[in-house]
């Protein structure tokens, strides 16, 4: 029903009635961009634009990192609505920032990926972290290590361990992410998570597991890729 007015469309194909009737979760990510819009303009209402806005990013993750100017290159994007729109996004972070400083419990991949997987999808570069955890397996601190690939950053087992020992932590999760989507292990990443489990080893901090975050796919409903999961832990 292009060019129709939300308000002028029957309440059970309009985002805010559909949310109210069927929840969030029922609502694609253009329903749900519509609904920060609040209108559209003369001839496109606000579900419309929210397709456009998606489809010139490319994807709900790269709108999130879109800037202001960006968001406004879109007819129908203004300031307030651009400002809106960023807005939401930092909240979605900053809801997962605050998560952390709640301990969770991290004794698995799928929690470790729960926790920073909002992190991980407003970064344009690969980031190498560190999370710090206690004896229970619960999080003290996440520690970013380096910026940039790990064919090209320099990581070094003092730089990991240095704040885990600071921190009395009983053992590290590793864990960065891979821009691309793509979340299998390189060559590279392979050989950085065996060199941190022998040096981790000697300092009686045991090194669970590295986790590397990607985007899910329909061939591949999972984000994460879990070395220790893929065997690489094995031996050690």
């Amino acid at each position: 029903m292009n060019g129709t007015r939300l308000k002028d469309q029957p309440a059970s194909e309009r985002p805010r009635e559909r949310l109210v009737e069927k929840g969030a979760d029922a609502l694609s990510h253009a329903e749900l961009v519509a609904i920060l819009l609040r209108t559209g303009l003369r001839g496109r209402n606000a579900v419309e634009i929210g397709r456009e806005l998606l489809a010139q990013q490319g994807s709900l993750h790269a709108l999130a990192r879109a800037s202001l100017a960006d968001l406004q290159q879109i007819k129908g994007i203004g300031r307030t609505k651009a400002v809106t729109l960023a807005a939401a996004f930092t909240l979605a972070r900053k809801m997962a920032e605050e998560l952390r400083h709640e301990s969770p419990l991290l004794d698995t991949p799928e929690a470790v990926a729960a926790l920073m997987r909002e992190d991980a999808r407003l970064r344009s570069v690969e980031a190498f972290q560190v999370l710090l955890l206690n004896t229970r397996r619960r999080l003290i601190n996440v520690v970013k290590i380096a910026d940039g690939t790990l064919d090209t950053i320099l990581v070094h087992p003092r730089d990991v361990f240095k704040p885990a020992i600071a921190a009395n932590a009983a053992a590290v999760v590793l864990i960065h992410n891979h821009p691309s989507g793509e979340p299998n292990p390189s060559e590279a990443d392979i050989k950085v998570t065996r060199d941190l489990i022998r040096a981790g080893q000697l300092l009686k901090i045991e090194v669970l597991d590295h986790v590397i975050l990607g985007r899910a796919t329909r061939e591949r409903p999972k984000d994460y890729m879990s070395l220790r999961e893929l065997g690489y832990f094995a031996g050690y």
